[in-house]
């Protein structure tokens, strides 16, 4: 491993990239001493070595960015006035629940008056009235599902949206199983045509008990079936953490799979700054894996959107 003994000993062999190598003994010193650096560099030039020293840093101290969920953030206001809202608070994306209630068009304004992205939107979740919360796999819902995925891919594709969770819905069994991965392959065969990006979620069986996809792992094993490149795993630390836990560990094993992560405190989803899970570790272990992507606020205020945003300083900003 290259120590900073033995960057010392390499400065000495030239004068041209003495400053050079002084700027990279200084970062060094900043970075934390779990972080090491390979010995493949000793034979390179050194501006190479001050590179990955500046990316290892900036890894290390740079701040997580967040998206608004405006399911739940500022749903009082209409969704135009609820992404001017999260862009004056500070978020660097928003993203919604079921936005087709508003015009795409006003959408798109407001997003390029705020310059913001709205990362995901889901599918619509079927009949409220029957306490649907999804269709996708509901053997004999095939059509309405697919007309749903069809209007998800529309809208998303009108506002420049990447990502669009497929909503399983409450069932069981082989038969949905099957139903679920037809879906799917109808869905990323219809959105990679528009550059976007399908995500399953699992949900924990307390707050959407008898939920189709309730593990990381048979999502994984979906996402494994369906064999998609624009196949991806919603990670949400809330619903996981209830239903798996080790989160840490499931976030570094999963990131190849992961499309968007989502976070809230456990157990009460609230504002990410309290309970079970400590997102400070959270958010380093993210920097460390390079994740890079805005992390989704999903969580229901304690009291109100505005008096609850204290934690994109304290814990969002770590």
């Amino acid at each position: 491993m290259l120590s900073k003994a033995g960057l010392a000993s390499f400065a000495s062999k030239t004068r041209v990239y003495r400053s050079i190598l002084n700027g990279a003994d200084r970062l060094i010193q900043t970075i934390d001493k779990r972080n090491h650096f390979s010995a493949s560099h000793l034979n390179t030039d050194p501006v190479i070595i001050l590179t990955t020293l500046q990316t290892q840093l900036t890894q290390r101290t740079s701040h997580m960015q967040f998206s608004a969920n405006l399911g739940f953030l500022w749903n009082e206001l209409s969704l135009p006035d609820a992404i001017r809202a999260a862009k004056q608070a500070g978020f660097a994306a928003v993203e919604c629940h079921w936005p087709y209630d508003t015009p795409a068009a006003e959408v798109k304004q407001v997003l390029t008056e705020t310059g913001l992205t709205m990362l995901s939107l889901n599918t619509h979740p079927g009949n409220p009235a029957n306490s649907e919360f999804g269709l996708a796999a509901l053997p004999g819902r095939e059509q309405e599902t697919r007309q749903s995925i069809d209007q998800a891919i529309e809208y998303a594709a009108a506002i420049n949206t990447p990502n669009i969770h497929v909503m399983a819905g409450f069932t069981t069994g082989q038969q949905a199983h099957n139903t679920f991965i037809s879906n799917l392959n109808y869905a990323t065969g219809k959105a990679a045509a528009h550059g976007i990006t399908i995500l399953v979620e699992a949900l924990n069986h307390y707050d959407a008990p008898g939920y189709f996809l309730q593990t990381s792992a048979q999502a994984a094993a979906i996402i494994e079936e369906v064999a998609a490149d624009n196949l991806k795993l919603m990670f949400d630390c809330y619903h996981l953490q209830i239903m798996e836990g080790d989160i840490s560990r499931r976030l570094t094993s999963l990131l190849p799979l992961i499309g968007h992560i989502q976070i809230a405190s456990v157990p009460d989803r609230a504002e990410p700054d309290h309970g079970e899970l400590d997102y400070r570790h959270i958010f380093r272990l993210l920097r460390e894996l390079g994740y890079r992507a805005p992390l989704g606020a999903e969580y229901k205020p304690a009291t109100t959107t505005e008096q609850g945003l204290g934690w994109l300083k304290t814990t969002g900003g770590d």
